[in-house]
C-alpha cells in the first residue's frame, strides 16, 4: 500500500496495491501493520454502508464528542470525498481536501479525527464502506454547512443543479457559529 498526505498532511490517500487477472481482483483493503508504520493507529470499532443516487450531498458530518476517524472507501460508482479541519489550533484550521474516490480506481481516505465528513455522488449511484475509530453517538453529531462561503468548497455540482440534501444536512451551521475541537 502506498500512503500518500494530502494538501493537509493528516489526511491520508490510501492506493492498495491490487491484483488482478482474468477471473477478477484481490486487493488488500486494511492491513494493521501498515496502517501503524503510516501513523494510522487507532483502533476501528465500527463500519458502515451507505448508498446514494446520483447527485445526493451527504454532510459534513461530525461528532463534537466521540469524535470519529474515519477510513473511506468507494465499493460501487464514484464520490467527491471532503475533509473539513475542525481542530482550532491546526495550521489548517478551516481548510478542506476534496477527493475523488471511486470504485475502479480503490482508492481510501483516512480522514482523523477533528474533521468534518461529507461527500457528493458524481455517478448514478454509489456503495460507500468506511471504518471509524468511535461509535455512532447521534447526540453530539453536528452539521458543518456544506456550501459555507467562509470554506469556499468547490463541489463538482452537475450543471449547476443543487444537491440532493437531508433536512438535518440543508440546515447545518457555519464554520463561525459550529463548535470545534481544541
Amino acid at each position: 500500500m502506498e500512503f500518500i498526505p494530502t494538501q493537509i498532511p493528516d489526511v491520508i490517500l490510501i492506493r492498495p496495491r491490487l491484483f488482478s487477472d482474468a477471473r477478477g481482483f484481490l486487493v488488500e483493503t486494511y492491513r494493521e501493520d501498515l496502517f501503524s508504520l503510516s501513523g494510522i493507529d487507532l483502533p476501528f470499532v465500527q463500519d458502515n454502508h451507505s448508498a446514494s443516487l446520483k447527485g445526493v450531498l451527504r454532510g459534513l458530518h461530525y461528532q463534537i464528542r466521540q469524535p470519529q476517524g474515519k477510513l473511506v472507501r468507494v465499493v460501487v460508482g464514484e464520490i467527491f470525498d471532503i475533509a473539513v479541519d475542525l481542530r482550532r489550533r491546526s495550521l489548517t484550521f478551516g481548510h478542506w481536501v476534496g477527493i475523488i474516490l471511486s470504485a475502479e480506481k480503490k482508492d481510501q481516505l483516512w480522514i482523523p479525527p477533528g474533521f468534518a465528513h461529507g461527500f457528493y455522488v458524481t455517478s448514478d449511484k454509489t456503495e460507500i464502506l468506511y471504518k471509524v475509530t468511535d461509535y455512532y453517538a447521534p447526540q453530539w453529531e453536528r452539521s458543518l454547512l456544506w456550501n459555507d462561503p467562509a470554506l469556499g468548497i468547490d463541489w463538482p455540482l452537475q450543471n449547476d443543479v443543487p444537491p440532493i440534501l437531508s433536512e438535518k444536512d440543508a440546515k447545518g451551521s457555519p464554520l463561525s457559529e459550529i463548535e470545534t475541537y481544541d
